[in-house]
């Protein structure tokens, strides 16, 4: 069997060493062509040892000069930096599919860089669905190749669909955990601290994932993905609570029947099931024991105490540019808080205070204005950062 080969963005995060897991469990499925990553170099020197790539790309050109002088004698894997070397892992040539995991706005052009030389993408980033999810699902169309996605609640729906007609669906409903704070009261949340906010119960994810879990955020930018990679109205999307996180989403038919699709939360379960799909591959996950299980809960969101969920459909709904500008405004938002400098309720109204700052255009969406875009929010929300006007949460 000929082994596919994998370009890997974002391999030294959460995603990326699962993925490295997966590949390194099933070496004679998947070869590894090339990595790609911020600036660990410690993690990429090991992964460059176990996997032998072509290439490994740091973005960061100091990280990359010290992979560089660090690299064992003998080793032929080629070093190179910076955006450019981003997109040149990410087209690489003799990749079959592209691993997208990098992690928040950065992740964007590589992606779409990937979708343009006609790669599968294997979907880990959702902020390049939630900036531009239009453009990309379009250039897919145009290039002949899938998006598959990597997150465990879209990959529940995707295995769910398989081989279903689109057109019986009722709406799509996927499920968030909660995070840690699921119990906190308005007054308790006032006073929650990063380190708390970074104690997800049941995921063990990179610390954006983790802080947008924890204010529901990453079930909004879930929201926006569900739209784009279905083709779903907003309306149709639906979001409870279950903290167990064994349902991992479910689907409503027009006859009343739900389907669901369960499974322990661990996230090589979707992205081997993204590497191998429609074949599934063996010693991924511990089977669930359903008796052990007992009970499974389901709850409504509550939007009072966590109102970043309906910022991103007020986002979907305005479209255009609103979602790249949402998205800019929390990542600005998620940085003050980890930094100390921000207050967990703080967040949603810095992210609200730039959205309603906004001016939409008609003007046809295209890849530069929502880049134009995330930069002119990131550069609105710092603004409103100094001016103080984020005070009325902090």
């Amino acid at each position: 069997m000929k082994r596919k080969k994998i370009a890997l963005l974002g391999s030294t995060g959460s995603i990326g060493t699962s993925a490295v897991d997966v590949v390194t469990r099933h070496a004679d499925r998947f070869e590894v062509s090339a990595i790609a990553a911020a600036s660990s170099v410690d993690i990429m020197l090991s992964q460059i040892k176990t996997l032998t790539p072509a290439l490994a790309c740091l973005a960061d050109p100091d990280a990359a000069e010290e992979l560089r002088r660090r690299l064992p004698r003998g080793c032929h894997t080629e070093i190179i930096d910076g955006m450019q070397g981003l997109l040149r892992v990410a087209t690489m040539p003799e990749a079959d599919v592209v691993l997208a995991a990098i992690a928040g706005s950065a992740g964007l052009q590589p992606t779409f860089a990937a979708l343009q030389a006609g790669k599968d993408v294997a979907l880990a980033n959702k902020e390049s669905l939630v900036m531009a999810g239009e453009l990309m699902m379009a250039q897919a169309r145009q290039s002949g190749c899938r998006i598959i996605p990597v997150d465990s609640e879209h990959s529940a729906v995707y295995q769910l669909l398989q081989g279903r007609a689109t057109k019986n669906l009722s709406s799509i409903i996927l499920t968030a955990s909660g995070g840690p704070f699921l119990n906190k009261t308005l007054q308790e949340l006032q006073q929650v601290t990063p380190a708390e906010a970074l104690r997800h119960p049941r995921w063990d994810m990179g610390s954006k994932v983790t802080i947008d879990s924890a204010s529901l955020m990453n079930k909004g930018l879930e929201v926006i993905e569900a739209r784009w990679l279905f083709d779903i109205e907003p309306e149709r999307i639906k979001v409870v609570v279950h903290p167990q996180s064994i349902v991992h989403s479910m689907v409503s038919f027009v006859d009343g029947t739900v389907l669901a699709q369960l499974s322990q939360p661990d996230m090589r379960g979707p992205i081997a099931y993204a590497l191998s799909c429609p074949e599934r591959l063996e010693r991924i996950m511990q089977p669930l024991d359903l008796i052990e299980l007992g009970e499974l809960s389901f709850l409504t969101p509550d939007t009072q105490r966590f109102p970043s969920l309906d910022l991103a459909f007020r986002a979907l709904r305005q479209g255009g540019l609103m979602p790249a500008v949402m998205n800019a405004a929390n990542e600005v938002a998620v940085e003050n808080f980890c930094a100390g400098k921000l207050a967990f309720q703080a967040m949603p109204a810095l992210t609200e205070a730039v959205m309603d700052s906004f001016s939409t255009s008609p003007e046809p969406l295209t890849m530069d204005r929502v880049i134009e875009a995330d930069l002119w929010a990131h550069t609105r929300a710092h603004e409103l950062l100094e001016n103080g006007l984020h005070s009325k949460a902090v």
